[in-house]
């Protein structure tokens, strides 16, 4: 297999464990110290990362022009965003059915990729997409009116997190190949760019907003220390694979994770999932599947 599919399944992997890992913190913390987390206790790590990669491939770091920094700066902003609205999104539906709102990421990744960086996308992948948008309603139980969307608030954190994850996909690819080097080494550098500036951002806000939040952040250290590492490894296989392959690919491959966050449902959260909801989920991984194998 190409070596971006093992650095996507270990994403997925590693996404589904540390999503858990912040749902246990929602106890603790309020959505933006949860979010923070995966940053400023991921910077260690990320770092040593890229320090192990550029001895590694024994290659310079390479110069961050500044087409780089335009992307990689807003992809920060986004990322940090979309995680908000994801742990947001636990407030209104169980862990699954959250998980599942955002990881229409895959599907938003290609239309996104459509309008925006003039991407191709085939007719059986717009099917793929309608597919998807379908599977969504059914998960969000919303009426077909504008109103009841609109009136959802779990469905907008949801569908909110996969659009700002999605165009942050697509960011990290291309400030990952605007660096003109190995791409081992470009992932990594965009990877600890990335984190370094969100920990700064996530770090000012809490201080401004809540500053106890950040004594329950080291109160919490063991929890926390745990959605970071599985954090960084997760960013890892994702910045490497969206490196190596198209946004789009990368992210439908990564509904594997969908079977993760079955189990961590059942054996963890001990929560159900009615028949509507398997259906939604099930319609949404059959038009990534449509997505992957034809788009």
């Amino acid at each position: 297999m190409d070596l971006w599919i093992y650095f996507t399944l270990l994403a997925a992997l590693m996404q589904a464990v540390r999503t858990a890992g912040q749902k246990k913190l929602t106890q603790h913390l309020n959505a933006m110290a949860t979010t923070g987390v995966r940053y400023i206790y991921a910077l260690p790590f990320a770092l040593l990362y890229l320090y192990w990669m550029l001895d590694y491939r024994e290659l310079a770091m390479p110069t961050l022009n500044a087409q780089f920094l335009q992307y990689v700066l807003v992809a920060c902003v986004m990322q940090i965003i979309g995680t908000v609205c994801l742990v947001a999104a636990f407030n209104y539906r169980n862990f699954a059915v959250a998980t599942s709102l955002a990881k229409t990421e895959a599907i938003q990744v290609a239309v996104v990729g459509v309008l925006l960086f003039s991407t191709s996308l085939s007719q059986l992948g717009w099917v793929s997409v309608i597919i998807g948008v379908v599977g969504v309603l059914l998960l969000s139980k919303v009426k077909f009116t504008f109103r009841d969307v609109f009136q959802n608030p779990g469905a907008g954190f949801g569908l909110a997190s996969g659009l700002a994850l999605a165009i942050t996909t697509l960011l990290i690819r291309e400030s990952s190949l605007a660096l003109n080097t190995d791409l081992l080494l470009s992932a990594a550098v965009t990877l600890a760019f990335m984190v370094s500036v969100q920990s700064l951002i996530s770090f000012i806000y809490i201080y401004v907003q809540d500053s106890q939040q950040l004594k329950l952040m080291v109160s919490h250290w063991r929890l926390c220390l745990f959605v970071g590492i599985t954090s960084v490894v997760g960013s890892i296989g994702w910045f490497t694979a969206a490196s190596f392959q198209n946004a789009a690919y990368v992210k439908a491959l990564g509904q594997v994770e969908f079977f993760i966050t079955l189990f961590i449902t059942y054996r963890i959260f001990r929560e159900k999932i009615s028949l509507i909801e398997y259906l939604g989920m099930a319609l949404i991984l059959i038009s990534v599947v449509i997505l992957l194998i034809w788009a």
